[in-house]
């Protein structure tokens, strides 16, 4: 098969398609023969060299989101079949023809979605649901603040968020992005090249935050949250040594927690890969959230995709199709 390999840590540069031997299913794993490839900020940070993947895992493809068609089964495999359109989340090597991954991280796709738009799905809505919804708690008419707002992660969090009665403001770079953020269900958003997110939320507060920055934004996320507010860290991209106010987290009785999924054991994203069927596939199916693509790119042209990345000036997801 070909894959889209790192054939060194760097650039974009680095990327180039080569030949790899086809894996084949065992136990309860089905190889899927890969439509399409959601690309993640983790797929630069691995391509230079900073985030290695688990044991087991191809250091050299990357890809941890995908859909496609499942071409062979495990001897083990209950739940699924051949012929069965899926997408999946993976530990890595999804920017490839062909992936083997264990059922229970498998998502029948929607009927109405394309193999695009359902590989647009799995990262971003597993981690959404995990940390705004499981870890702390989002509830409806609660304030919840997403930094990034335009992200693959922002655009999730947002729609989810509205879909199920909370507020919703955002941070971004641009009132275009704002705009973008406005019209997929947030109420308003913060330019934080114009505008001090501190000040602007401090007089009301909000009850959770997802904030994928760190630095100094933990002072000020501290500072606007209210009593029992929830704050929750996918990543710490400004620095993750800080100082923590542990006074003021006592006195409003904070809770602050992060997590990440790639490194997770397999029993957990299994459960996790159930609750986001129970929850927001029903959503997705009944319109009331939907993916939101950028641009595509066939697999060919992974470097001009993981350009268009870095540079940041998307809302949605980039793609990689065949």
């Amino acid at each position: 098969m070909k894959a889209v390999a790192i054939t060194s840590y760097g650039g974009p540069e680095v990327l180039q398609l080569r030949e790899f031997e086809t894996p084949i299913p065992t136990a309860d794993q089905v190889l899927i023969e890969v439509k399409a490839a959601g690309l993640n900020r983790s797929d630069i940070f691995q391509r230079e060299g900073n985030y290695p993947p688990p044991a087991g895992v191809p250091a050299d493809i990357l890809g941890l989101e995908i859909a496609g068609i499942i071409v062979a089964c495990g001897p083990q495999v209950a739940n699924f079949k051949v012929g069965d359109k899926v997408c999946a989340l993976l530990a890595g090597g999804g920017y490839a023809e062909f992936v083997t991954v264990r059922e229970g991280q498998c998502l029948e796709i929607p009927a109405d979605l394309t193999y695009a738009e359902a590989a647009s799905l799995p990262e971003t809505v597993f981690t959404v649901w995990s940390n705004v919804f499981q870890r702390a708690a989002l509830k409806p008419r609660e304030t919840l603040l997403i930094h990034g707002g335009n992200s693959g992660i922002g655009i999730t969090g947002i729609q989810l968020a509205h879909a199920l009665g909370s507020r919703v403001v955002v941070t971004v770079g641009s009132d275009e992005k704002g705009q973008n953020c406005i019209d997929l269900g947030a109420d308003f958003y913060i330019n934080y090249k114009k505008q001090d997110f501190e000040k602007e939320l401090m007089p009301e507060g909000v009850d959770v935050i997802l904030d994928m920055i760190g630095g100094e934004y933990v002072r000020k996320n501290i500072n606007i949250l209210k009593p029992e507010g929830r704050l929750v860290y996918i990543n710490a991209v400004s620095g993750s040594h800080v100082d923590l106010d542990i006074w003021q987290m006592m006195i409003k009785r904070l809770t602050i927690t992060g997590s990440t999924l790639r490194s997770r054991e397999y029993e957990f994203k299994k459960y996790l890969t159930a609750e986001v069927k129970k929850n927001v596939w029903p959503l997705l199916e009944s319109k009331k959230i939907r993916p939101v693509i950028f641009q595509t790119f066939p697999f060919s042209e992974a470097i001009q995709a993981h350009k268009l990345l870095e540079e940041g000036t998307h809302t949605g997801k980039i793609i990689l199709v065949r």
